[in-house]
This record gives structure tokens, sequence and C-alpha cells, in this order.
């Protein structure tokens, strides 16, 4: 003889039994919820923040660091040079260069006592310690600096090897030179010469902002440096690696492997590497506070089992099952997580564009990630009510119906 088979309960009400369960108590269950809900939108504020806040960096990072290639020409005293100076020509000619410029300095020039005047007034100080560096005339540009007071030296002063000088406005500040009008001098290494200009608000090569900067011709008859040791080169977004390829056959077609380039890395990469780095950091945050909604979940889903004894008696004794009992404190906790889910993923949406917009930010979401958010918080429930409802299901409905109400 066969055991009768269990009765088959429909879906349907399989669901409406939950739902009631749910909403029997109703602020248990809101707050219950609520760790589900801080969980999931924790989670998606994290990415969402990220991800744009990855993007506004790499945006910032591509302004100056991302368009400035550098290229570097090894010199030794007394050898013809591998650049030149006007090698520049043909690197502006590339496509993708907004601007260029080439810088010749070396370690005899890295140190040298500068003073404003040729009095030395016994005891008195003995100058400034600066560096003295050539330029090309187009140096303001290349180095998106601004001239603070007077003017640049031009291709007439390079022609005429004039003994002129333009300083950074840290220099200027350290020789106690602010303005230019009155031609003022500066000396050193027995030379004078006239200060036409003041450079600041550099942006590339700050250090210049405590040099003097000599025409190539003067630099080369005065003080030696006959050659340009790095070229500074500023691209379009999207060019840097293009021109960093062509720039060293550009300066010197024989030779282009003896010349070091300092270019920037891709922008993708960048960007993947900066999201990475903030998904990392933050992405625990969501998924501790993921956890303790889960295990809000449980105890929750477990207090109701217990008080619940005689009502899962009763319908084991009319003949539910050991499944059918455990598949619906399941489908509650499920419910419970599902809810969760979509309202923290609502709310991290809202959080996401609301920071976006304070800062003037452009927002980054991923839509599949607001999509499955409420598919997470409802497997967390599910999970979470695991335990509870094989234990609801162990029972047995002799013991539960004699448990007190």
């Amino acid at each position: 003889m066969t055991a009768p088979r269990r009765p088959f309960m429909d879906p349907r009400d399989l669901w409406t039994e939950a739902l009631a369960g749910v909403l029997a108590r109703p602020m248990r269950s809101v707050l219950t919820t609520l760790g589900t809900v801080l969980g999931i939108a924790t989670l998606v504020i994290t990415i969402g923040v990220a991800s744009t806040a990855g993007n506004q960096i790499v945006g910032r990072f591509s302004a100056l660091t991302a368009t400035s290639v550098t290229v570097v020409a090894p010199s030794q005293p007394g050898d013809d040079g591998l650049v030149d100076w006007s090698g520049t020509d043909a690197v502006e000619r590339l496509a993708g260069v907004e601007s260029v410029a080439a810088l010749a300095d070396s370690d005899t020039t890295a140190n040298v006592q500068v003073r404003a005047n040729n009095v030395i007034a016994p005891g008195g100080a003995l100058g400034q310690s600066l560096a003295v560096v050539a330029a090309s005339d187009d140096l303001p540009k290349a180095v998106r600096g601004a001239m603070a007071a007077g003017r640049f030296f031009d291709t007439g002063n390079i022609a005429r090897h004039d003994q002129v000088a333009v300083l950074g406005d840290q220099a200027a500040r350290l020789l106690g030179i602010r303005a230019v009008q009155d031609a003022p001098a500066i000396f050193f290494e027995g030379q004078s010469y006239t200060v036409i200009g003041i450079l600041g608000g550099i942006q590339r090569e700050q250090r210049l902002s405590t040099a003097v900067i000599l025409p190539p011709t003067t630099a080369a008859d005065r003080v030696g440096l006959e050659h340009p040791t790095r070229v500074l080169v500023n691209t379009r977004l999207g060019a840097a690696q293009q021109v960093a390829r062509q720039a060293p056959v550009a300066l010197a077609p024989g030779s282009p492997n003896t010349l070091t380039v300092l270019a920037p890395p891709d922008l993708s990469k960048a960007r993947k590497g900066v999201e990475g780095d903030v998904n990392s950091l933050f992405l625990v945050l969501g998924l501790v506070s993921l956890v303790v909604g889960a295990i809000g979940i449980a105890n929750v889903t477990l207090v109701t089992v217990m008080e619940r004894v005689a009502e899962i008696g009763l319908r084991r004794a009319l003949g539910a099952s050991r499944r059918q009992v455990s598949a619906q404190f399941l489908l509650e906790s499920a419910t419970i997580g599902l809810l969760g889910g979509v309202i923290g993923a609502a709310t991290g949406v809202v959080v996401v564009v609301c920071v976006a917009a304070a800062k003037h930010w452009t927002p980054v979401l991923d839509y599949r990630l607001a999509l499955g958010a409420p598919l997470a918080g409802a497997l967390v429930g599910l999970l979470a009510g695991l335990y509870p409802s094989l234990r609801a299901a162990r029972m047995e409905p002799v013991d539960a119906l004699r448990a007190p109400s």
C-alpha cells in the first residue's frame, strides 16, 4: 500500500501566505528590510561614486599630465649634441602637437650665485643660488605659464646674442625684483644681464620658477649651454602616445634610439586603475553592510518561526509538507530582501546623481548594477532565510501543537 501523496500547493497560494506573513508585522518587516536597504544602497553608491570620481580624476589628469611629452637628450661636455635648437620646428609640424620648446641645463649651471646688484657690501650676502638655463623663445606656452611682468625674449634677442634674461617668479622674489620697467640687471660669473621679464604661473617644469632663463645664443656664449638637453611637447588629448613615438625621429633622424621619451600612460589604463583602486577601497563597506542586513533578516525570520510554532504544527497536521513549510519562510525572507534591494538600488542611484550634481561631475552609472541590485537583495534574503526555514520544516506536528503559544 502506497502512502498518500501530499496535496500540491498552488504557487499563488504560497505567495499569498508569504506576503501575509510579511505584512502581519509591518514595523518589524520595515526594520528588517532597512538592513538590506543600507547594504544595497552602500554598494550602489560605492561603485557609482567610484566610477564617477575615477572618470573625473582621469579628466583632470588629462588636462596636463596626459598631454605632456618630454624628450631627454643625453649631453656630454664638448660633444656636438644630439638635438639642435632648430629641431623643435620639426616636432611642431607633427600631428597633434600644440606647442614645443627646448631647454638646456647642466650640472655646472644648476647652482650659480646670482646677485641683483654689483656692489658687495662687507658682511653682506653673496647672492642667491639659482639655476641658469637656456630656452627657446616659445618656452612660456610650452610650460603653460604667463608673463607676470615684461616680456619673454624673442628671435631678435636670440639673433643679436643680447645679454638679457628672464626670471622665474620665485627667483625674482628672492632677488627682490618686482618690476622690469627700469631695466634691472642681475650679475653672475662676472657678467651682467638685463632682466626683461618675469615668468609666472608655470605648470610644467616648475623648477624654472627659481631659475634664470637665457636666450640660447647668449647661454652658449657666456655659460657654455650650447645644445638642448630636454624638449617639452604639449599635445592634444589622445595624441601623446603617437607624438612620443614620432618626436625622437623628428629631433634626431640618425639616432632616435639614443633619446629618452617620457610619455604619459594610456588614459584607459589610468581610468581602470583609478576605478579599481577606489572600488577595492570602499567595496568592503558595502559588503559589510550587506552581511549585517543578511544577519538581521536571518534573526527576524528565526524569531518569526519560533513565534509561529503553533501555526506550523497546524499546517503540518492539515497536510502541508516539509517542503511547503520551508518554501513559505524562504519566500518571506526573499521578499524582504527583494524589497530592500529595490529601495536600496533606487536610494543609491539618487545619491550618486546628487553627489555628481553637487560636484559638477558627470554621473557614471552601470545599468547592470541598478538592475541586478534587487536580485542581489532577494538572494541575500533567500540565503538568510535558509536556516530558519529548515528549522521550521523539521518541526513535527505533534511537538509543534504541544508547544506553548
